[in-house]
């Protein structure tokens, strides 16, 4: 690009601005080059299976990174996971030896899925440098070895996992659980919930296991509510929200993610704070920050998670209220992780399933009347001995006015 200069009528020069045809033409052989990093996939709503960002991963990079196994591309090779991999190998082998006796070979397997190459490529939302066979070899030995199984970026999609199990069903299975309730069951054994709850999922579908795990917690026939023109409020921390009345008591609801505000109430279900929920958490957070055609329900419990926890101090009220059940550590441990849940994570509040929670909590909390009667209480009815201090000066006050009531009566009426 380049400028000519021309001489004014006022001897004024003036530029004229002139595009450089080399360095236009190299503009357009850049923007048709096939990316070698991004998949074409990428931005897509299939696109589902990212890298974790380089902003969540500074936090706290173990909760991303496969610990056991590596699952599909983005770890494959890595040193420290080597071991495993033979491990893979040798449950294939005896996976195919018990299916010999219905005719199930390897070649079986990988036919099955070799109609799912391309979509299962554009599942990733990096360009996988592996040729065809490499790349269904993977599928196939990876998808019956899954560990480390709610990592984003350790994830197969879901589909391929389906062929297989359809493929690998015995005659008289048919008619079995399906794929998606085998998978919340196996994951039962940690969550725990009802096996009525796990049986109501038996026809839910994710996009891989994290989403399928993480779906199955989301309150179903939930509408997100319309933009308002109500200006987002603060949610403050648990020991603000009790000085100015607010309650939280343990909800009754089967999903932890149901939160409700009622008459200064704040009612959460009890959530079991561990190693695997805080994995599970992050990773959820993590995908719902990358993908965008996804609700943000994890996202925005989080959030207000973090909102509510400032110290070991509120997470020791939590607990005794039974809303955290603590298996990680100390409470500080328990107050930094959980705030570190909230961090570099961005969202729509208003749009989000808590918006009316987010602006009747703070309404409430800004109530003079509510802070000035709690305060009361506080002062007076904290603990028995304070009680029974308010409650002696009452008795003292009454007996004052009472004397001071017949004193003044005899005045007006003086005995005969």
């Amino acid at each position: 690009m380049g400028t000519n200069s021309v001489e004014g009528e006022a001897n004024h020069i003036v530029s004229i601005w002139e595009i450089n045809k080399d360095h236009l033409d190299s503009m357009h052989e850049k923007i048709s080059q096939t990316p070698k990093l991004l998949s074409k996939a990428a931005g897509k709503r299939a696109c589902c299976i990212f890298r974790v960002p380089k902003s969540l991963m500074d936090i706290n990079d173990k909760s991303y990174q496969p610990q056991i196994v590596s699952i599909g591309p983005y770890h494959r090779g890595e040193s420290h996971l080597q071991m495993i991999e033979e491990h893979k190998w040798r449950y294939l082998g005896s996976l195919l030896s018990r299916n010999k006796t219905i005719g199930l070979t390897l070649e079986d397997y990988l036919k099955s899925i070799q109609p799912l190459e391309k979509e299962a490529r554009e599942c990733y939302s990096e360009t996988i440098h592996l040729s065809p066979d490499e790349f269904l070899e993977m599928m196939v030995v990876d998808a019956f070895f899954y560990r480390d199984f709610l990592r984003l970026e350790n994830q197969i999609p879901f589909f391929v996992l389906e062929r297989l199990f359809e493929v690998t069903k015995m005659p008289n299975e048919e008619s079995g659980p399906s794929l998606s309730l085998l998978a919340l069951r196996f994951f039962n054994n940690i969550i725990q919930r009802r096996e009525d709850i796990i049986e109501s999922h038996n026809d839910l579908k994710g996009l891989h296991l994290l989403d399928l795990v993480r779906s199955s917690f989301i309150p179903p026939h939930q509408e997100l509510p319309k933009r308002g023109n109500i200006p987002t409020q603060i949610i403050h921390c648990v020991s603000k929200l009790r000085r100015s009345g607010i309650c939280l008591n343990p909800g009754k609801e089967d999903s932890f993610l149901v939160v409700k505000f009622h008459h200064g109430v704040i009612e959460m279900p009890t959530i079991t704070i561990d190693d695997f929920m805080t994995s599970f958490l992050v990773n959820c957070v993590a995908f719902e920050k990358c993908h965008n055609s996804s609700s943000k329900h994890l996202t925005t419990y989080s959030t207000f998670l973090d909102c509510l926890v400032n110290t070991a101090k509120d997470v020791e009220y939590l607990s005794d209220c039974n809303i955290i059940e603590n298996y990680f550590g100390t409470k500080a441990e328990v107050a930094r992780v959980i705030n570190n849940l909230g961090k570099d994570v961005a969202f729509d509040i208003d749009l989000c399933y808590l918006s009316k929670l987010v602006n009747d909590v703070p309404d409430y909390y800004q109530n003079s009347w509510h802070v000035q009667w709690e305060g009361f209480k506080n002062r007076y009815f904290d603990t028995p001995w304070s009680f029974i201090s308010a409650l002696a000066a009452f008795v003292l006050l009454l007996l004052t006015l009472t004397q001071t009531f017949y004193t003044f009566l005899d005045y007006v009426n003086p005995p005969n």
